[in-house]
């Protein structure tokens, strides 16, 4: 009998153990996918990160061609940049409020699915309009062949080849550049902003919720690091499409004049747009493949609160409310928010802070929107170069983001610690681009607006006098650009203004010759012929944009250094329970004002500066042609420039404050 019993707890124990077993590999079978399927959407939403900063990217840098072609101002095209913000504000916070009750990882695949349509539809408006016209005097056709003499400078008032610019507007012209076909970019571009809404805050927070504990700061940095990839593809993309010509494939290159330096020269912004939209659309494929929850790691709901952080009015304003289960009860639902709110708002360092950064991002996103048509406009360098250089810069902002987190982990910095490399990251930052104002070029001379017509410079920019003696005797429009380089270094507005008498060639090798107006410079030249396009800059104005260059490498390196802590300082001056309601007030104003407002105000600035304005067929006002160069940097530079002047002022009032805060007895970095 005894026998039987222990053979059958034997039996027992043994089926226990092997039942054990069986949950133990089971329970490893789903640790491991758990992990396998987290992983997944790591680096899934790596890629959607690297497509969004791309989209992001290719419509920043593709706005100087879309304002050429659609002949907008620089305050329309602030407008259009705008747009991403402003479909963002629409839906940011219905996202944070109820995206947690949805398909997580289904509701990040729809917002990249949305972002792609809008980087689509952004750059569909090119199939739906007539080709791109520009203003021209080569648009006449040959007798024989492409080396026949034309004449340029006729007294024929009925003339064709100098009235183009002046005939009577043509039926169906508003499918020309000009038109309000631009606002079906906008649109886009709002619809771009709608569907990042999930991405980045959804994103975040399922990594979260779902890594091991101390893994999550692990994986970010991860999808951080790699997002940098997207702007660098961004740029040579753009560059690589601004080369071609916007109507590719559909117009004989060869008869194009004009060159890709010229202010008239649009790429093929289109394709860089479809090209990101549909990259897009591919990343967000994989999260309708991944689950929505996880195996779940214990959460801790016991909020950790930093041993120095001392009882203030502010912090006595929470405790005094959420003390009581029955007063948080009481305080849930609208009337908490707005106590939350007034809570948040009453607490006069955070408001120092939003402030400063605000400063700081309406600063950054004004300058980056319109930087490219800076250099473009004072060094003559085409945009598609441009690109490609800022692609190679890129990865530097990239590392000094790294070097940043580094440095505030590796040195253990207390808040008084970060809000001192962000003081110094700042300092350091402005001093090194207080220089740029002196890296301007001269104004290009322009016969008839920088320059008189005998070459020498009046001092100031004159008004209405495009017609001199050389040019009395030419049946000119005025109104046209079509910019020549005479052998005397000055430019003319067109070959007409210039006095030439015949051309030889077709395309981009047409010359003009017997210029009178060239010849009657005080500079002697062997001829008096011209070519097409503006004059090339200096020697000394190329320089100058190298020193640009890497001056404004070491700035923004300089400022990645201070971007890492900036966020955890919000962290630092709230309450724990206010910090998810800090973020979307702090992302609120920075989206309103400095991503909307700010590349307005610098539109509607720089349009200020311009000395020439080209004409559509409609006979309306298109895009700037030419800008007064010393204006135009003063003007930019000084609006950058001040803007980010206060934030130091901020800075150190933060910085008193928080030091009385934290009661700390030493200035010390730790």
């Amino acid at each position: 009998m005894s026998r039987e019993t222990s053979f059958s707890d034997s039996k027992r124990n043994s089926t226990q153990h092997s039942a054990k077993q069986a949950d133990t590999n089971s329970s490893v079978k789903k640790k491991i996918k758990c992990n396998n399927d987290l992983k997944i959407f790591v680096v899934a939403l790596s890629l959607s990160f690297m497509c969004k900063y791309m989209s992001g990217i290719v419509m920043k840098t593709s706005m100087i061609y879309i304002e050429r072609r659609f002949g907008t101002t620089s305050f329309e095209a602030g407008l259009i940049d705008g747009g991403f913000e402003i479909g963002n504000l629409l839906v940011i916070t219905l996202v944070s409020h109820f995206g947690t009750k949805f398909h997580i990882p289904k509701l990040i695949g729809t917002g990249c699915l949305i972002m792609g349509i809008g980087s689509i539809l952004s750059g569909l408006p090119h199939f739906f309009m007539g080709y791109y016209s520009y203003d021209t005097s080569s648009n006449f056709k040959p007798l024989e062949n492409s080396t026949v003499t034309y004449t340029v400078c006729t007294t024929d008032e009925n003339s064709e080849g100098n009235m183009a610019s002046s005939v009577l507007p043509e039926p169906g012209c508003k499918n020309e550049s000009g038109s309000h076909i631009w606002i079906y970019v906008l649109m886009g571009n709002v619809l771009r902003g709608i569907g990042e809404a999930p991405v980045t805050p959804l994103g975040i927070m399922y990594i979260d919720n779902f890594a091991n504990k101390g893994h999550s700061a692990f994986y970010i940095g991860i999808v951080q690091s790699l997002s940098v990839i997207g702007p660098l593809i961004g740029f040579l993309l753009t560059a690589f499409c601004g080369k071609m010509y916007v109507d590719i494939g559909y117009v004989d290159l060869s008869t194009i004049p004009i060159k890709s330096n010229d202010s008239r020269w649009v790429g093929a912004w289109w394709l860089s747009l479809l090209t990101s939209g549909i990259l897009t659309i591919v990343a967000g494929i994989p999260f309708f493949f991944i689950p929505n929850n996880l195996k779940k790691r214990k959460l801790e709901s016991k909020i950790e609160i930093s041993l120095d952080t001392p009882n203030t009015k502010d912090s006595r304003c929470q405790n005094l409310e959420f003390q009581n289960p029955e007063q948080i009860k009481e305080l849930k639902g609208l009337a908490g928010y707005f106590h939350s709110l007034k809570c948040l708002l009453s607490n006069w360092m955070y408001l120092v802070y939003l402030i400063l950064t605000l400063l700081d991002f309406s600063s950054l996103v004004g300058y980056s929107t319109y930087l490219l048509k800076y250099l473009e406009q004072q060094h003559g360098i085409s945009v598609s170069k441009l690109n490609i250089i800022f692609g190679i810069i890129m990865p530097i902002v990239g590392i000094s983001f790294f070097m940043g987190g580094f440095i505030s982990r590796k040195l253990r910095l207390s808040p008084i610690g970060k809000l001192k490399l962000l003081f110094i990251s700042h300092t350091c930052a402005y001093i090194l681009q207080v220089p740029y104002l002196l890296l301007g070029c001269e104004s290009k001379p322009v016969a008839g607006l920088t320059v008189s017509y005998n070459g020498n410079d009046p001092g100031t920019a004159p008004q209405n006098i495009t017609f001199s003696f050389c040019n009395s005797d030419c049946n000119c429009d005025a109104n046209l650009w079509d910019p020549v380089c005479g052998d005397n270094g000055v430019t003319y507005m067109s070959p007409c203004l210039a006095g030439c008498q015949s051309s030889i060639g077709h395309g981009k090798d047409l010359v003009f010759h017997n210029c009178s107006c060239v010849g009657v410079s005080h500079v002697q030249s062997r001829n008096i012929s011209a070519l097409l396009g503006e004059c090339s800059r200096t020697e000394d104005c190329s320089r100058k944009l190298i020193y640009f260059l890497v001056l404004n490498s070491f700035a923004f390196f300089s400022i990645g250094l201070g971007k890492s802590p900036e966020l955890v300082l919000m962290f630092n001056n709230i309450e724990p329970e206010l910090k998810s309601l800090a973020i979307g007030v702090h992302s609120l104003v920075m989206r309103a004002i400095g991503g909307i407002l700010s590349p307005l105000c610098f539109g509607a600035v720089i349009d200020l500066t311009c000395l020439k304005w080209g004409s559509n067929h409609c006979g309306e006002q298109g895009a700037c042609r030419i800008y007064d160069t010393v204006l135009f940097k003063n003007t930019f530079l000084g609006l950058y420039l001040g803007i980010k002047a206060p934030i130091f002022i901020f800075c150190i009032v933060l910085l008193i404050g928080m030091k009385k805060k934290y009661q700390e007895n030493e200035w010390t970095f730790l």
